[in-house]
């Protein structure tokens, strides 16, 4: 795994969803992200792709985008390695 994108990733789940300072230090490949935390609502998530894809220098295609993605931290930050691979 790419630690920059870990770290990355961790800065705009924080910032976007407004979570505490270092609350996203704990998460681990198995947290979950969608229904698990309150601030991830749809509303979120269009800001959290949009941060995404500027931070990250990726683009996300809407038909991309399924509820598996944000399942857990694991799943996002796979998804966010393999688009910055094929980029």
């Amino acid at each position: 795994m790419r630690p920059e994108t870990d770290l990355k990733l961790r800065q705009i789940l924080e910032e976007v969803l407004g979570l505490k300072p270092g609350q996203v230090d704990g998460f681990t490949a198995d947290t979950g992200l969608f229904g698990e935390l309150p601030e991830l609502d749809s509303m979120a998530v269009a800001g959290l792709l949009t941060e995404m894809e500027d931070r990250l220098g990726i683009t996300i295609d809407e038909d991309e985008i399924d509820g598996e993605i944000f399942e857990t931290y694991g799943s996002l930050l796979k998804f966010a390695v393999a688009k910055q691979e094929a980029a």
